[in-house]
Order: C-alpha cells, then structure tokens, then sequence
C-alpha cells in the first residue's frame, strides 16, 4: 500500500508489537534425513506457539530474488525494498554511531584469508575477534590516498568500516568481493565507465586495496581484506511518520542497529550475546515503546558456515528464550527471519521464510504441528512479500483505521 495511505490509516494506540527476526531462518532438507534445520531442532515452545498462532511464509523482495540482510531487515519493517535500498557500508557506519558526511561513501569490509596464489580460502578470515582484529584496522586507517581522507573503523569480528571522505566521490563502484572462495578479491569497477566520480573513486578504492594488501601480508589470518555495498547516506522516511509508531531495537550486530536507526528507532544497548539483549528489550518493555525489534544473528553465521547443526542449536537456543519473551505479553507478536540461509548451500537463498503471527484476534492455525518450512507452508496466511509483516501487525495491534467509506 502507498505510503501516503498508511499514513492516513495508522493511528496511535498503547498496543505493543514485538518482531523477533531469527536472521537468515529459513533452510533446506538435509538428504540423509529429510529434515531441514527447524524440523530438526527441538523447539518445544515454538511448536506450542504455532498452534495458536497464524503461519505463512514471506519473500523478503519477491519469488527467486535472493536478498541482502539490509532488504530483507527493511521489507520487515515495512518499507518496499525495491524502492529503499541502503548499501551496507551505510549500515555499518550507522550501526557504530558513525556520523556521515554529506560527500561521504561508505563501504562494508571483511578481512578474509587469502592463499599463496591470492586466492581467499575463507571469506571471513576464522571469524577473527574484534580484539584480534581491532588492532588490524588500526593500521588500514593509517593509508593515505592523495585528495581523498580515508577513515577506517572496526564493526565486529572480521567487519569493518570505510570510508572515503572529500568531493567528487561517488557510491557507484563494484564491490571488490566475489562473495566466494578459490578466486581472489575483484578490483573495484565504476558502474558507469564515462562518469568521472565513479572512476575516481574506484581508482581511490584499489590504491587503497593495494596498500592494505601490503600491510596484511604478514597476518596468519586476516591476509587480505574486500569491500561491498559501497553507499552515500539515505533519505528515508521514518516509522514514527509512516506508521505512528515508537519503535525501539535490540540488536548485538552494529548492522542491524544502523538499520533500525535509520528507520526512526532507538537502538539500546544489548550486550555481547542474545541473552542480554533479551534482558534490555525486558528493561525497556515499559518505558513507551510501541514497536520492538528484537535481532537474533546466529542462525545466520551457522548458515553461511555450512554447520548444519549449529544452526539446528542456534535455533534451540532462541527456542529457550521463548517462554520469557513471551512473558512480557505483547500484543501482538511475530517470530520470522530477514531470509533464508540454508546450512546445504551456505549461503543466502531465494526460499520462502517461515512466518509466524500471534495475538488474541488472530485465526489460528490450530492443526499446525510445529514451526518450520513445511508447516508454515500449509498456513492460513499463505505466502506473501515480507513488506506487509508491519500492516499485518498493525491491524492485529489495533493501529489501522478502516479504509475506505
């Protein structure tokens, strides 16, 4: 629906609706079985919550399209992804309270493991620590590339963040990373050859590249370093001017808290692991709020790993923090993932994710067996674009008013 609609229709209420996104959620039938990561794993509160739930599954952008953790996280929150698309290394910026510059591009980095032959053995370098990577970057933010200012901050882990600072700059450039192993980093590349700020700043990009790759040379892991999702800052919308909300985050990953911050909400401080920030959302639960986004990584980080059973823990693990979310009564409450990443390909994937909505004025989906891939499939909600999850939650939350005479 338009967004001048929306407006129109929302309205302020004390109703509360509570998103838990379990990143990357959705996964594939492991063959030996025929069970993908949800139906393996033992999620006993999950299973008693379908049954009185509403189930369905999304595409985060639209059927085949496989997203990015920034589409996927945006349609959730209510925003077309196809009309919004922030590159990551806004996300990451924001998500450190970095404060861009208007003449800013920012760039999403990874320190990898490359071999001999330059070529990356590990996209992620061992998931290197920040205190092991924290100094790292210490040393990229001493390059210096005439008539451009190079700023270089940790994230998380093997993330970091750059970015080029001066005029004539443009977010325009290829990503250097091939997002796979056996092949070695990509030079950056302007989207348009003939336009001169994206060429200079792609020429800015590899100088950077080359020295960074002297300076890595000597690191057992972190080697070699990529860049993606090179970005100027956004102007987005709100969620308090769409939608009447007062939305607040509780998200470990910086990425995540950049992107809720740029949609309008306040981002708390939620600790090193999941467990803390189930504390603070516990914390903050009275304090206003109307919208709370609750982040949970590591279903995704197992998926991407290839660890099938990893992610069949790591959904265990939210499964046990259940029972105390569910405790704080929202009113409406509705437990999905951003996109699939099924553990058998290791990657980000296209398929549908499994989605489930509760509150007291849903039609439950009684006969449902449990929560997974399949059961979410034969749900009252069908399949639809994960841009409708919020009007979905609203109408449950009493927020919209009825349109039309």
């Amino acid at each position: 629906m338009r967004p001048e609609v929306l407006r129109e229709l929302s309205r302020v209420t004390d109703s509360r609706i509570l998103l838990c996104v379990l990143d990357g959620l959705g996964g594939l039938a492991r063959p030996e079985t025929g069970r993908s990561e949800l139906e393996e794993a033992d999620t006993p509160n999950l299973d008693i919550l379908a049954r009185r739930s509403a189930l369905g599954l999304t595409h985060p952008v639209g059927p085949g399209i496989t997203p990015g953790s920034g589409p996927g996280h945006l349609a959730l929150f209510g925003f077309d992804p196809e009309e919004y698309n922030i590159g990551r290394g806004v996300l990451e910026a924001t998500g450190i309270d970095f404060d861009l510059g208007p003449h800013d591009v920012a760039a999403r980095g990874n320190f990898c493991t490359v071999d001999a032959d330059g070529r990356i053995t590990d996209r992620r370098a061992g998931r290197i620590a920040t205190e092991l990577s924290a100094p790292i970057v210490a040393r990229l933010n001493e390059i210096r590339v005439d008539g451009v200012e190079i700023i270089v901050r940790p994230v998380k882990d093997h993330r970091f963040v750059l970015i080029l600072r001066g005029e004539g700059l443009s977010d325009r450039v290829r990503d250097t990373d091939p997002q796979a192993v056996g092949v070695g980093p990509l030079p950056a590349q302007p989207y348009v050859p003939d336009d001169e700020a994206s060429v200079r700043t792609a020429t800015v990009v590899n100088r950077f590249a080359a020295e960074a790759a002297k300076l890595l040379a000597g690191e057992p892991q972190a080697n070699m370093m990529t860049l993606r999702g090179f970005a100027a800052y956004p102007n987005l919308p709100s969620m308090q001017d769409l939608y009447k909300l007062d939305p607040a985050a509780f998200a470990v990953y910086p990425m995540y808290r950049g992107l809720a911050k740029l949609v309008g909400m306040r981002a708390y401080a939620s600790g090193h692991a999941f467990a803390d920030s189930v504390a603070a959302l516990g914390e903050h639960w009275d304090s206003g709020h109307t919208f709370f986004f609750l982040h949970f990584k590591p279903t995704d980080a197992a998926g991407e790993d290839g660890d099938f059973e990893r992610k069949v823990q790591a959904i265990e693990e939210f499964d046990s923090h259940l029972e105390g979310i569910l405790d704080l009564k929202p009113d409406v409450l509705v437990v999905t993932g951003d996109h699939s990443t099924p553990a058998l390909m290791a990657a980000h994937s296209w398929h549908p994710v499994p989605f489930l909505l509760h509150s007291d004025n849903v039609r439950v989906d009684d006969r449902a067996e449990g929560f997974s891939e399949t059961r979410c499939g034969a749900g009252s909600l069908g399949t639809f674009l994960a841009k409708d999850t919020l009007t979905l939650a609203m109408a449950h939350a009493g927020k919209l008013t009825k349109y039309g005479a």
